[in-house]
């Protein structure tokens, strides 16, 4: 069994506790106007021309997007740095995309994990059947879910599907009492606003808190308007602007109430 992945990002420490190794799967059933990831959003190996400098010239490469890896290649890559997951109380988290996507790799490559003793997390658009969570749960020891709007007509235009799904898969996952840290993109003018955090605020005052132990605020950035340019894609938000520090605080004050650590990533 193989899966199709992007990337393998060593010594990462903003995907959970510790120091990890980010694994991104290719694929994706949203299409947020604000993906940072967007080779991550075609299930294919896609091929893309690159400016590449040499000296004071620039010259097109080809470059291929995507790669298969069995779960025997994956392992040995992420055993390279057991001794820092050690030290750190760090691990292994699975990325995408939309890691789910690929479940039966996913299913058996958290269980290899787990039976080496390394600390997991998934995270996730919860755009899934909830019953690929159900498959996951007994070997993942921690969920990252993003909530990107309250709003379901906002969200699917935002993203290309309803939220219905994912609302109620946070709920039934916060239920049985996985931890989730819950991870929000801050977009100006799209779904930061007062009144969709407030919302949002709402909606996990009413889900299990003891489940819910983060909530992360990630600020929009331009750092990935090259990815658009090199995969022929529009970049759709090239008119936004970055969020400033004093914004990111504001909209950080409005979760205060639910006594849940708030952080602003980034």
């Amino acid at each position: 069994m193989k899966a199709l992945i992007f990337d393998i990002k060593r010594f990462a420490i903003h995907d959970g506790p510790g120091v990890r190794t980010t694994v991104f799967l290719k694929g994706c059933p949203l299409t947020c106007l604000w993906c940072h990831n967007p080779e991550s959003q075609n299930g294919d190996i896609e091929i893309c021309n690159v400016n590449k400098p040499i000296g004071d010239q620039m010259f097109i490469t080809e470059q291929h997007i995507g790669r298969h890896i069995t779960i025997d290649e994956l392992m040995s890559d992420i055993e390279k740095d057991r001794i820092y997951y050690e030290e750190s109380d760090g691990g292994v988290t699975f990325s995408g995309g939309e890691p789910m996507m690929q479940i039966d790799f996913l299913e058996k490559a958290v269980k290899r994990c787990k039976e080496t003793d390394l600390h997991t997390a998934i995270d996730t658009s919860g755009y899934v059947p909830y019953s690929f969570f159900e498959r996951v749960i007994p070997y993942t020891d921690l969920f990252l879910f993003d909530i990107k709007h309250v709003d379901d007509k906002r969200h699917k235009a935002f993203t290309g599907v309803d939220n219905s799904i994912i609302l109620d898969n946070i709920k039934k996952l916060a239920e049985c009492g996985s931890e989730i840290w819950i991870r929000i993109p801050a977009v100006p003018d799209y779904n930061a606003t007062e009144e969709n955090l407030e919302a949002l605020s709402n909606f996990i005052s009413d889900i299990n808190a003891e489940s819910i132990t983060r909530i992360y605020l990630l600020p929009y950035h331009k750092l990935s308007s090259h990815k658009y340019d090199n995969l022929n894609m529009a970049d759709k938000l090239v008119n936004i602007q970055e969020p400033t520090a004093n914004q990111m605080k504001e909209w950080q004050r409005i979760f205060a109430p639910l006594n849940i650590k708030t952080y602003i990533k980034g």
